[in-house]
């Protein structure tokens, strides 16, 4: 099934709006700020794949979440302000990037526990399995490379497997495990298939008899098919399904980070495969758009974002009146 044009664009236009809302956090933030953990160079992982969700579906993810919410539909101003401890933002300031919820967009929980998404996803998919939510609904859980080296991951990818729960496991494999590179920790496996150096982890995920691919994570539209394939396997059977979404993190673990660990050529070698890039090039190269809507595109995504931190800037800060409110035994 081809992706419609306008479909297409669409996705263009929200990693766009990612890319300008995760580099003006970035820009502002400071050693004494709240860590901001962008996803820039990862953008075609969450919107391929979460554009490929319904709304009845649950999401679970990490830390790096920013991408995954603004593709599902969350508003650029209450996420900033939400980053910012700000009243109007979606937790009303009390999670920062770290631990957001959002209820009215399915999104149960982003967690800055390594792996801590995993703990929780086989637990959605069994309430939906058991009949929870709407009929046909899924859970899709969002982890990283450093996650996989977990026990977690062996224990969710082994319940889902079991039980046959409809549940997306969506690794995007972005080559650093905080300040590590996954190299260090997860040797080249000859046996796993290589997509920009990718497939140990769904090799792993393949020992537990869970089908698996994968995914160049910096081609959008791969992304967006391979998801939509895995997405429709699950409703139609109820089992769970693997992508390894092979990308790669541009900015460091955190917001300031130096990325003084990081060596140039490397990162070099990953800057032509910049998904943004990528797929605006090949929208021009087709004739899906020109050169004059995508810089319209471009505009539109940093005034988005220029709108959406004034409104984040004049949220009041919480009253501590209320600190204990909202907290549960």
């Amino acid at each position: 099934m081809n992706t419609p044009a306008t479909h297409r664009v669409s996705m263009l236009e929200a990693m766009l709006l990612i890319r300008a809302c995760e580099e003006a956090l970035a820009a502002r933030a400071t050693p004494t700020s709240p860590g901001t953990c962008t996803s820039v160079g990862q953008e075609a992982s969450a919107v391929g794949v979460v554009r490929a969700l319904e709304p009845r579906d649950r999401i679970l993810t990490n830390h790096r979440s920013a991408g995954h919410l603004i593709a599902r539909g969350a508003d650029t101003g209450r996420l900033i302000a939400e980053v910012m401890g700000r009243v109007d933002g979606y937790c009303k300031g009390r999670s920062g990037t770290l631990h957001i919820s959002v209820a009215e967009l399915g999104v149960i929980l982003t967690s800055t526990i390594v792996g801590g998404e995993l703990s929780l996803a086989p637990g959605v998919a069994l309430a939906q399995k058991m009949g929870q939510g709407e009929p046909g609904a899924i859970t899709a859980v969002f982890f990283g490379d450093g996650a996989a080296c977990e026990g977690i991951f062996h224990e969710a990818v082994n319940l889902a497997v079991t039980w046959q729960l409809p549940l997306l496991f969506v690794c995007e494999n972005n080559q650093w495990q905080a300040y590590v590179a996954r190299r260090e920790t997860m040797p080249a496996d000859p046996a796993a298939t290589a997509v920009l150096g990718g497939g140990r982890i769904a090799a792993w995920a393949a020992g537990h008899v869970l089908p698996t691919a994968v995914i160049d994570g910096n081609d959008v539209d791969a992304v967006h098919a391979a998801a939509r394939d895995a997405v429709a396997s699950i409703r139609a059977d109820g089992g769970p399904r693997f992508l390894e979404l092979v990308t790669y993190r541009q900015r460091g673990h955190f917001e300031p980070d130096d990325q003084a660990y990081v060596d140039p050529a490397e990162l070099a070698r990953w800057k032509p495969l910049d998904p943004i890039a990528r797929a605006a090039q090949r929208l021009l190269d087709e004739k899906v758009i020109g050169s004059g809507e995508l810089s319209h595109l471009r505009e539109r995504a940093r005034a988005t974002v220029a709108a959406a931190l004034k409104f984040a800037e004049n949220s009041p800060w919480p009253d501590a009146s209320e600190l204990a409110h909202y907290v549960y035994a």
